[in-house]
Formats: C-alpha cells, sequence, structure tokens
C-alpha cells in the first residue's frame, strides 16, 4: 500500500475527519475547564448566607476577608516559586550555550575602501587618506642617447648595405 500514492480526494476527506474530530476535542476541553472550575469553587468557597442580622453580617465579612488574605498569600508564594524557576531555567539555557561552544556566525564580504575601513575602526580619529602612491620609490627615466654615427654620412651607410648585398649574392 505504501507503493500507491493517495488520491487528493481521499487526502482532502482525512483531512476534514481529523478536524472534526480535533474540534471535538477542543469543545470537550473547555467544558472539562469550566465543570473542573465550578467544582473547585464549590469546595473552597461555600455561598455565604446573608440572611440574620448585622453581626452575623459582619462575622461573615470578616472570614472573607481572612479567605481574601489567604489566598493573596498562596499567590505571593507561587508567583515568586515562578520567579525562581523562571530564573533556573534561564541560568539553564546560559549553561547549555556555554558547554555547547559559542558558534560563529558565518560572515559576508563587505566591499569596503581602505579610508572606510580605517574611518570604521578608529572612528573620527582618521583623518589621513590612505594613497597607496605616496610610499612607492620614485624612479628617475634614464634616457638612451643614440650613438651620432649613425647621423653621419648617409652614404658610408649605403656603401656597407651594398657590400653586404654582394656578400649574399655571392653564395
Amino acid at each position: 500500500m505504501s507503493d500507491k500514492k493517495m488520491t487528493s480526494s481521499r487526502r482532502h476527506h482525512l483531512k476534514s475527519l481529523m478536524l472534526q474530530i480535533a474540534a471535538g476535542w477542543l469543545v470537550q476541553e473547555k467544558k472539562d475547564i469550566t465543570a473542573a472550575k465550578q467544582a473547585y469553587m464549590a469546595e473552597t468557597c461555600s455561598s455565604p448566607s446573608l440572611s440574620g442580622d448585622q453581626a452575623t453580617l459582619m462575622e461573615t465579612c470578616k472570614k472573607l476577608h481572612a479567605l481574601i488574605d489567604k489566598v493573596d498569600d498562596e499567590r505571593y508564594d507561587l508567583l515568586s516559586k515562578v520567579g525562581k524557576a523562571d530564573k533556573e531555567i534561564d541560568d539553564l539555557k546560559i549553561k547549555v550555550v556555554e558547554l555547547a561552544g559559542v558558534k560563529k556566525p558565518a560572515l559576508k564580504r563587505v566591499r569596503m575602501s581602505a579610508d572606510a575601513m580605517l574611518k570604521a575602526l578608529l572612528g573620527s580619529k582618521h583623518t589621513v587618506n590612505m594613497d597607496l602612491r605616496a610610499n612607492l620609490k620614485q624612479v628617475k627615466k634614464e634616457v638612451k642617447e643614440e650613438p651620432t654615427e649613425a647621423a653621419g654620412d648617409w652614404r658610408k651607410n649605403i656603401e656597407d648595405k651594398a657590400d653586404r648585398k654582394k656578400m649574399f649574392e655571392t653564395s
């Protein structure tokens, strides 16, 4: 069966069934929570009898104030316990990170000139522009002098060339 693919209509049908079941569970959970709240309230807070004279009503008010104080004390204790637990959790998370080691993030390539980099590193202290050519040596070019003999008599050059021509012709 694993070789066959599920049709889209079957997949849609199963998905709708799962959503219906989950919706039913959510409704049931809400009903259970409200029933639990009502049972707790009935158990801990009995409905006061408001019939009677002023003295019994005053006594009932004193009992209610005592219950409110007790609940506030419990609430404060629970808040402090939760705060301690949260602090412990944070400390444990920090320890886990320390044990695992700090991972270095992947660095991104940034195109930045040398001047911009120095300005970023040194801040406003950097005012000198970095001129790469300033530190190079100055090299003087020497002009080669051509021999002055070549500029001499032009007939001599022609005779020399004629001798060469004869040399190639005889061989």
